[in-house]
């Protein structure tokens, strides 16, 4: 009678030794760079030594799906010369297959500055740029990591008067 009620007991202690459903994890979304171009400079303040800038960067979302940018710090050199550097956060959202604009303010101080910049920025003539640094990249999709990319473009920009 003992055996009986030894062979009746075994099966009710294997569901408490079955090990727990494995979690299937989704698979990390690869995220396309963004592309960055210099749209354009514009003066918004101009003085004999400071002169306040507003840069317009475009930047471009290759991705099928939007994507963030949280932070961007970046150099800023035109005509081979240093302008400006700075950090700046919760920059844009960027759609799908889609660009999106963003603007940033710096000063610049002549002082130290080749005479030639100057006489460019006073004739609003198109400056040499090259706009460096990196940038927090956000997926919208929740398989998808954040992460930092190096940036570095070049080209040629307008210089213009701010529009109102």
């Amino acid at each position: 009678m003992k055996k009986f009620l030894f062979f009746l007991l075994i099966p009710m202690f294997f569901p408490a030794c079955k090990s727990p459903p494995k979690i299937v994890e989704n698979p990390v979304v690869e995220v396309l760079e963004p592309e960055f171009e210099i749209v354009s400079i514009s003066i918004i303040k101009g003085e004999l030594i400071n002169t306040e800038f507003e840069a317009v960067l475009k930047i471009g979302n290759p991705n099928e799906f939007p994507v963030e940018l949280s932070t961007i710090k970046y150099e800023l050199h035109g005509n081979r010369m240093f302008w400006a550097d700075g950090i700046e956060n919760n920059i844009v959202h960027i759609p799908a297959k889609n660009s999106g604009e963003t603007k940033f303010r710096f000063s610049m101080n002549f002082i130290n500055m080749n005479r030639r910049l100057l006489d460019d920025v006073i004739a609003m003539r198109q400056v040499q740029y090259n706009f460096k640094g990196n940038a927090v990249v956000k997926a919208s999709t929740a398989r998808a990591l954040s992460f930092i990319m190096d940036f570095n473009c070049s080209g040629l920009s307008e210089v213009k008067p701010k529009a109102d």
